[in-house]
């Protein structure tokens, strides 16, 4: 045989044996699929005390200074899984729930850099600006029906929940007003729509002037696109949708209508309108309104009252969990329990808890999951991990392959290539 065809045969054979194996292992990687739809994620900003709420330990003494949890521990209908006392609505549902117990991250002590965390699975970059959870979804599977968004948010807007490199088109809609709807969507009282309609021809020109002006321009392309997207989604029959007043009074009691008026169980009730009609990913503030005095950022006196807090939550999530098993609509829509960082198990001087991002909890319900109750364990006050740690980065690869999202894939920032999570691993004992 000669040289040159020797090393062309070995070369072919190393190439395909190469090939072969990172085929097989990319297959390894990327695990099952599930089966969600939609997926609406539960926003508590400040901080969920995971030893007060869904891992709950040993009772502590906030005035004593003893570590361990403020409320007292009850079962749930997943035998040995233990809920804290407030959350008594949930525990009767908690085979359709999996509280991750050991999600971690390096961010303590800032809530802006941890919300970003949190939304982004990564580190905050000076160089590249990573898109939000929620674009991603929007970037891969778009809106579920014509005529509505793929993204909404309800509660207030900022940079971290955004598209980042993947432009507008995989941006939000939001709203912080049940009644006024969608910011920018509505029209005004005082215009009619004889005037409207003249200012959508103005609109028009000015529009088709820019285009020509600023061909190839991208900023004003996601601009164009992001005006685009809103005369879309201002017709009425996509305002309709937030019209709460089409369900049953004792629905919306049973959300949280009664005792909390329009707030977070009637958002979490248009959530789930939302997903009927085609929104894929919504993002739901929960205490807009600090009706404990802190949120869930749960310092000094902010402890005292944290039970308004997962009162509120039990009532509209179990309500929530509920409505969607009627509607047959809960192995299709995935919620997601997500928050900055946990808290310690000790007490600060001022009887509340600080920052915690070394353990502490997400919860995953619905989406057609393998529920367990709990997944991962902690040590006796909830703050190391004893099994199965869950990485910021496994979690959102466990959300996206809910949404039959192959989360090994790559995303675009131009040309370059930028892994869709941090180097996540989806856990595949949730996944069916």
């Amino acid at each position: 045989m000669k040289r040159r065809t020797f090393l062309q045969g070995s070369a072919a054979s190393v190439l395909a044996a190469a090939s072969t194996t990172t085929a097989a292992a990319s297959s390894d990687t990327a695990g099952p699929l599930g089966k969600a739809e939609y997926c609406i994620m539960i926003w508590l900003g400040g901080g969920m005390a995971q030893i007060d709420t869904f891992d709950p330990k040993q009772m502590g003494d906030a005035k004593a200074k003893k570590a361990g949890s403020y409320y007292p521990a009850i079962d749930t209908a997943v035998p040995g899984v233990q809920v804290c006392e407030h959350l008594r609505e949930t525990a009767k549902l908690m085979d359709r729930v999996t509280a991750l117990r050991t999600v971690n991250h390096d961010v303590v002590d800032e809530h802006a850099a941890a919300t970003n965390r949190m939304h982004t699975g990564r580190p905050t970059s000076g160089t590249v600006q990573y898109p939000s959870l929620g674009s991603i979804v929007a970037h891969e599977r778009g809106a579920a029906a014509e005529g509505v968004p793929a993204y909404m948010l309800i509660g207030y807007p900022n940079l971290t929940r955004g598209p980042g490199f993947l432009g507008q088109q995989a941006g939000y809609v939001y709203l912080t007003d049940l009644k006024a709807g969608p910011a920018g969507l509505a029209r005004p009282a005082g215009i009619d729509s004889s005037r409207q309609q003249r200012r959508k021809q103005l609109l028009s020109t000015v529009r088709a002037s820019g285009r020509q002006r600023f061909a190839g321009d991208e900023l004003f392309t996601d601009y164009d696109a992001a005006v685009a997207e809103s005369l879309r989604l201002s017709g009425p029959d996509f305002m309709k949708v937030f019209d709460l007043s089409s369900e049953s009074e004792n629905l919306r009691v049973e959300y949280g209508g009664a005792r909390y008026g329009d707030g977070f169980g009637q958002r979490l009730l248009l959530s789930r309108r939302l997903c009927e009609a085609g929104v894929r990913f919504i993002e739901v503030s929960h205490n807009m309104n600090f009706r404990n005095g802190t949120g869930w950022d749960t310092h000094n006196d902010g402890q005292l009252n944290q039970h308004v807090l997962i009162e509120e939550l039990d009532q509209s999530l179990s309500a929530l969990l509920r409505d969607l098993e009627s509607r047959d609509m809960l192995h299709k829509t995935l919620i997601v329990i997500n928050t900055e960082f946990g808290r310690p198990a000790q007490f600060d001087s001022g009887g509340g808890r600080g920052h915690y991002s070394k353990c502490f909890s997400m919860v995953l319900a619905g989406g057609g999951l393998k529920h367990c109750g709990g997944y991962g364990v902690t040590d006796e006050l909830g703050m190391k991990i004893v099994e199965n740690p869950v990485s910021v980065p496994d979690a959102f690869a466990t959300i996206l392959a809910a949404l039959q999202i192959d989360s090994t894939k790559n995303l675009y920032d131009g040309d370059r290539p930028v892994p869709i999570t941090d180097q996540g691993t989806a856990i595949r004992a949730l996944l069916a």
